[in-house]
């Protein structure tokens, strides 16, 4: 499906991180739609919902509730339906651990969330400009945190 303009969706517990994101995205010149859920059941009830418009980019936190973000990531790896979507895992959390778990499960991106307005601009801007065909075919963990 080709359309004008990029589909994005942000699955995270936390009102203001999903409001600072969508804020961002309105002041940058990128032509997006930008959905938001809650919680990672709610997030899957969508992508399997029969009327579902499956996003480009998903940013994916890791600590939800009622399903996390792992748990989701597995779900959508596990579905032919889902292979165009590139993953961007968007969190506080910088350990090890997680990035590890993360880049082994099929994420495209581990994004560490940024403490300011700007630089979550600069990091929406550079994540969304991505070659995700191209980007994905030389997946190696070196490239797979972004570094702000």
């Amino acid at each position: 499906m080709h359309t004008d303009y990029i589909h994005i969706i942000l699955a995270d517990d936390d009102e203001d991180d999903r409001l600072f994101f969508t804020d961002a995205f309105s002041e940058l010149k990128i032509n997006t739609k930008v959905h938001t859920y809650n919680d990672g059941v709610e997030l899957m009830n969508y992508l399997n919902s029969d009327d579902a418009v499956l996003p480009q980019v998903l940013f994916l936190d890791l600590n939800m509730p009622k399903k996390n973000g792992i748990e989701c990531l597995h779900e959508i790896k596990s579905n032919k339906k889902f292979d165009d979507i590139a993953i961007a895992i968007y969190s506080t959390s910088s350990s090890e651990e997680h990035i590890e778990e993360t880049f082994v499960s099929g994420a495209n991106i581990y994004i560490k969330k940024p403490n300011d307005f700007d630089t979550l601009k600069k990091v929406l801007s550079d994540v969304v400009a991505i070659n995700w065909q191209y980007h994905t075919s030389g997946l190696n963990k070196d490239n797979f945190l972004l570094r702000m």
